[in-house]
């Protein structure tokens, strides 16, 4: 069978979930070194998996001419630079989102991959999801008629610490950014006008440092349709992912995964289990199937699912989001 010989880069808390799919779940996927300057979590990650070669560098896997692809899972702060040392090197990449928070930065990895005629993915994981792919092809086929509202609920289970949300771009380039994606992804539309209001409501800290913990947006797409998405950073009964395709012909809708479908129904009331605690956990299948799309369009030289260029769309919108946000709710157009 032939294989795409990978190099990991980045050993944090995204990467130790794509590591032990690409080794165990991901076929045609050979991971043969990880590149993290901290070596102990390295080894604690790779030693169980059985990979042996673990370097502190990234560059010597760049250098390594048996290696085909890259997995950038490092801070979101180095993604261009290894990016291009990536392309350069003529190597694949899969790139956890978002490839930069600048405009021009990721548009120069648009150039440098598309010049060195290597493919490059953007994480956007959500559109694997299998309940979403289902709504995404009913649209497809038509079997909702015209597109007409998309309604996404996206809702995390706690409050990030305010060190993170300082250096995450804020909620709309970190959180809001994936429904953006899914909105235009699921319409077949693109996202041409914004309106975001937001409050914080969870952390005053967060706040402090700049951002909401609370939104409402508003979009027209280029269809006409409209899209509306809430999104919070702290639900306390778990992970909150819903999404709503309303059509002329009628409506698809996506509910939560819980651990089990049962609902108890008893004198003292009705129970059904809470959803699934966060996206590691919602999004298991997912990540796998993300990963199984960028290594097989490797092996058969196939377009990957979600490029480089496709990548920038939602960037647009989320700088849009928060301009709009900053004006106090006033419509924004992407394509200022």
């Amino acid at each position: 069978m032939k294989r795409l010989n990978i190099g990991m880069i980045g050993a944090g808390r995204i990467s130790r979930v794509h590591t032990p799919n690409l080794v165990n779940r991901v076929t045609g996927a050979r991971l043969v070194a990880l590149a993290d300057p901290d070596l102990e979590a390295a080894r604690a990650l790779c030693t169980p998996l059985g990979i042996e070669r673990v370097v502190p560098d990234y560059r010597e896997l760049l250098q390594d001419p048996d290696i085909d692809a890259v997995f950038i899972c490092s801070p979101t702060d180095t993604h261009v630079e290894i990016a291009l040392a990536a392309a350069g090197a003529g190597k694949h990449i899969f790139c956890e989102k978002p490839i930069d928070q600048d405009v021009s930065r990721i548009r120069k990895v648009i150039e440098a991959v598309e010049s060195a005629g290597v493919k490059c993915q953007v994480g956007f994981n959500r559109r694997f999801d299998r309940n979403f792919r289902r709504i995404h092809e009913l649209v497809r086929e038509g079997a909702l008629g015209e597109v007409q509202l998309v309604k996404i609920s996206s809702r995390d289970p706690q409050a990030p610490p305010v060190s993170y949300v300082v250096g995450s771009g804020g909620i709309f380039a970190d959180m809001t950014i994936h429904d953006f994606d899914m909105a235009a992804h699921l319409s077949g539309s693109r996202i041409t006008e914004v309106s975001a209001v937001g409050s914080c409501l969870i952390d005053p800290g967060i706040g402090e440092a700049g951002d909401v913990d609370t939104c409402i947006v508003k979009l027209r797409l280029s269809s006409g349709a409209l899209a509306v998405i809430d999104n919070s950073r702290q639900a306390v009964y778990g992970y909150d992912q819903r999404v709503e395709v309303f059509g002329s012909k009628g409506m698809v809708a996506a509910e939560n995964e819980r651990p089990n479908n049962t609902t108890l129904s008893l004198a003292s009331g009705v129970y059904e289990e809470k959803p699934l605690w966060f996206f590691l956990e919602r999004y298991t299948e997912a990540f796998v199937q993300e990963e199984q799309a960028f290594v097989d369009a490797c092996l058969k030289d196939e377009p990957v699912p979600i490029s480089a260029r496709d990548s920038l769309a939602p960037v647009l919108v989320a700088i849009a989001a928060q301009k709009s946000c900053d004006l106090g709710g006033q419509p924004v157009k992407v394509e200022e």
